[in-house]
């Protein structure tokens, strides 16, 4: 097994722009891994930042906020949560599952975790929610990653 690709896999599937929807096909496609292994280490990776964001979003969010800096950052940010967040007060826990587990752009772990913190959601139930959505997203990534080389 190739542990360096693995950990590659791992580390993409924890960058916001990257996560589960680009290192899964990297993974197997580009470095010919073992798609379950692939599915593996990706989930966990895509779950590494979770706490960090449900616990610190919303201080950092406020901070940035005060510098005109971060102006552009802040609107793009708040305009993408208010995008979501009535489908998600509506639906609650399985409105979130459902957000994160859709792998289109920008519905992964990371704005699943800062969907919950901007609403409030109870951090435990948060956590289970993008975790549970997460494998969602990585059996669908997955399997339409598995079935691409035979397209071409």
């Amino acid at each position: 097994m190739d542990w360096y690709s693995l950990f590659k896999v791992f580390i993409m599937s924890a960058i916001p722009l990257t996560e589960q929807r680009a290192a899964i096909p990297i993974g197997i496609i580009g470095y010919g891994l073992n798609p379950i292994a692939t599915m593996i280490a990706s989930f966990l990776g895509s779950l590494l930042p979770v706490p960090f964001v449900l616990l610190c979003f919303n201080a950092i969010f406020k901070w940035m906020k005060g510098y005109e800096f971060f102006k552009p950052l802040t609107n793009f940010i708040e305009n993408k949560l208010q995008k979501n967040t009535g489908k998600l007060e509506k639906y609650k826990e399985i409105g979130l599952i459902t957000f994160v587990g859709i792998p289109l752009p920008t519905t992964g772990l990371w704005t699943g975790s800062a969907l919950a913190a901007f609403l409030g959601f109870d951090l435990k139930k948060a956590f289970i929610c993008n975790a549970l959505g997460g494998i969602i997203s990585a059996v669908i990534v997955t399997a339409i990653s598995s079935l691409f080389p035979a397209m071409i």
